[in-house]
């Protein structure tokens, strides 16, 4: 086997939450430039026509579903939970025509209720592998990248915000995951 047909095989795939926010565009320049797919979970209170979001989906990228409002699930009823992620579902859909697949729960936090309700709305729940703690670290550009690149695996998830941090760090940090030989790529939609 030869060393291009290994860094073939190993991939990684790029998520952002709690958008769409003000830094969409600028992420997606900096994803069109690399030529790098990526996952979008998006709160739809967030959600206006105004958004890019035909560009999100025109440029290959993946939608999908984080609540409406960003609340903790588990501190809801087993109802609540299913009007809320269908709700947002409904958004989704509302907006960009297409029903969202794919559903991360707030804060990382669900419990059996939402499964339950995700298996209802055959929705699959998505979590991640590397968490960038880019949200923590407005500051520091130099552990974003060091929390993801020092943690990468085979089919990794990596999560990521919606933050100017994040658009800061985000051109360096594909090009350290791509020189340990990854590429990206979304989840399989079959």
């Amino acid at each position: 086997m030869t060393a291009n047909s290994v860094s073939d095989s190993k991939s990684v795939i790029l998520t952002f939450d709690d958008g769409p926010g003000k830094f969409l565009t600028q992420i997606l320049d900096i994803l069109k430039k690399e030529q790098v797919p990526a996952m979008f979970f998006w709160q739809t209170r967030l959600l206006y026509p105004q958004r890019p979001w035909q560009r999100v989906l025109n440029e290959g990228h993946v939608i999908g579903s984080h609540t409406v409002q960003h609340v903790d699930l588990t501190r809801r009823s087993g109802v609540e939970q299913l009007r809320e992620i269908q709700r947002s579902l409904e958004q989704i859909e509302m907006v960009t025509g297409r029903r969202p697949r794919y559903f991360r729960p707030p804060f990382g936090q669900y419990n059996t209720n939402t499964i339950t309700a995700l298996r209802e709305l055959d929705v699959l729940p998505v979590m991640w592998r590397i968490a960038s703690l880019d949200w923590e670290l407005k500051n520091d550009s130099r552990q974003i990248i060091s929390n993801v690149t020092d943690n990468l695996e085979d089919g990794a998830i990596i999560l990521l915000h919606e933050l100017q941090q994040t658009v800061d760090v985000l051109p360096e940090l594909i090009q350290a995951i791509k020189s340990q030989g990854y590429r990206f790529k979304l989840l399989d939609t079959n």
